[in-house]
């Protein structure tokens, strides 16, 4: 089976696009799904991440598509002809992108709608009337319910990254979906393993499908260097730290499994001088699709997710990826290391192991069939480390010598002194009270330190405690 795009013999329009785009030779899964897809037949594919599945169904599809496109200019014959549907909003995103790329010479119309955004836009386009439509399950539902759109006409339906929409529980919402559309379609159904789950799904759903695997289930791609270091939650970020450093590794992803720690976690990587982004389920749609975007322009340098965004997302060029900690699913640790060694490069996984992750470890060690060995990991001193930027402790050293240099002046007799602190070019601002180790009575406000009115043995306390040498 050939490998080049050229002797799929695409419609002019695709060719030209895909030609734009660079592709000259197919990825195993392009080469086997795209002739299978163009004949009209369902499709169960298996693939590690990163290998090239967008293309493999929207080329086939948008080929087929194409006696649609000199249909009128009436919505009402542009029905939705193709259905993709995707575990998360940044996936839906990024494969909506794709199919808009591949489809521009064409007259062919598609459109994403996902949660988190105004549903009236979604509505506006779905009304213009749309061939692809690309959806995450809830809020394709909530315009269906709406009827903002009609599915009768549905002749694909693509089931992306099933197995995650599975593992999050929208069997359900795939099940209402999927009673909306005619029976005679073709089905496609991509999933990075074939769990018994995902076989009952497509054997309730697909027709005589065609199995495509391009790789053992549950693979890890072999351009990825695995490492596992030992290291309590203290030094975790330390350790991150230090491999950075020493692998002169400029981008990389850093997965934590929560979104409180994703949170804390990116605070601390600023402080620590990085420029860090954090990606979660609590950032609003806006604020996920910029640090994306950030992030592939090169203005962020380390992007801190929970596993919303372990699935699906196509950063070409990362060269590494970090777990904080380890996931709770040996499944998400395959997906995690696949946004690293995309498309045949090197790259680098690295996973934090604290004492508590013995059975998680033991657990990826079972899925991907590899004896994993924990390495301990040299450490710089903890006192040395610090853990925001370095230039802090210059002009700390500087403000120190300055208040040397000046005048002392004899506190106010039954009074506490106010200890000045450096100051912190990093926030710019100077440290608070708390952030100098100073008690809290120091702190007694902007213009003066804070009157008291102690007693007698109190004032002979303060008078012995701040009398300077022969003063008396």
């Amino acid at each position: 089976m050939t490998s080049s795009f050229s002797s799929l013999l695409l419609a002019e329009p695709l060719a030209r696009a895909v030609a734009e785009m660079g592709y000259e030779s197919m990825t195993p899964i392009q080469a086997q799904a795209i002739p299978v897809v163009l004949t009209g037949k369902d499709v169960m594919g298996a693939a590690q991440t990163g290998t090239g599945k967008t293309a493999a169904f929207s080329l086939p599809l948008l080929q087929r598509l194409m006696r649609h496109e000199n249909s009128s200019a009436s919505p009402a014959r542009h029905p939705v002809r193709a259905l993709v549907l995707l575990p998360t909003r940044e996936l839906a995103d990024q494969v909506a992108q794709q199919i808009a790329l591949y489809a521009k010479h064409t007259k062919l119309r598609s459109t994403v709608v996902f949660g988190g955004m105004d549903m009236k836009p979604q509505t506006l386009e779905l009304k213009k009337g749309v061939e692809v439509l690309v959806a995450t399950p809830g809020r394709l539902l909530d315009h269906i319910e709406a009827k903002n759109v009609v599915l009768n006409q549905v002749e694909y339906v693509v089931l992306d990254e099933a197995d995650r929409m599975l593992d999050i529980g929208f069997l359900p919402d795939l099940q209402r979906i999927l009673s909306h559309l005619p029976k005679a379609r073709t089905t496609l159904l991509f999933s990075a393993t074939f769990s018994p789950e995902i076989k009952r799904l497509a054997g309730s759903y697909l027709q005589d499908p065609v199995t495509i695997e391009v790789a053992r289930p549950n693979e890890t791609a072999s351009t990825v260097e695995q490492r596992f270091y030992s290291a309590n939650d203290d030094d975790k970020r330390r350790a991150i730290c230090t491999v950075l450093k020493d692998r002169g590794i400029r981008q990389a992803f850093i997965f934590s499994n929560s979104k409180l720690g994703c949170a804390r976690l990116t605070r601390a990587l600023e402080r620590d001088g990085y420029r860090a982004a954090a990606l979660h389920g609590d950032k609003s749609q806006d604020e996920r699709l910029k640090a994306l975007e950030a992030f592939k322009q090169g203005e962020v340098d380390l992007l801190v997710c929970t596993d919303v965004a372990a699935r699906g997302l196509d950063i070409k060029d990362v060269p590494a990826v970090f777990n904080y900690d380890v996931p709770f699913n040996a499944e998400d640790y395959v997906h995690r290391i696949g946004r690293t060694g995309r498309a045949g490069a090197s790259g680098l996984a690295v996973t934090m192991v604290s004492s508590s992750d013995t059975r998680l470890v033991a657990d990826i060690e079972k899925l991907i069939k590899k004896k994993i060995n924990v390495e301990a990991i040299e450490l710089p001193d903890a006192r040395r480390y610090r853990e925001r930027d370095p230039r802090r402790d210059v002009a700390g050293r500087e403000e120190v010598q300055r208040s040397a240099s000046m005048p002392s002046t004899r506190p106010m007799r039954g009074a506490r002194p106010v200890r000045s602190a450096p100051a912190d070019p990093f926030f710019d601002k100077p440290y608070e009270a708390s952030d100098a180790h100073t008690p809290s009575w120091d702190a007694a406000g902007s213009t003066g330190p804070k009157a008291v009115t102690p007693g007698l043995k109190t004032k002979r306390k303060v008078a012995a405690l701040f009398k300077p040498a022969g003063s008396y």
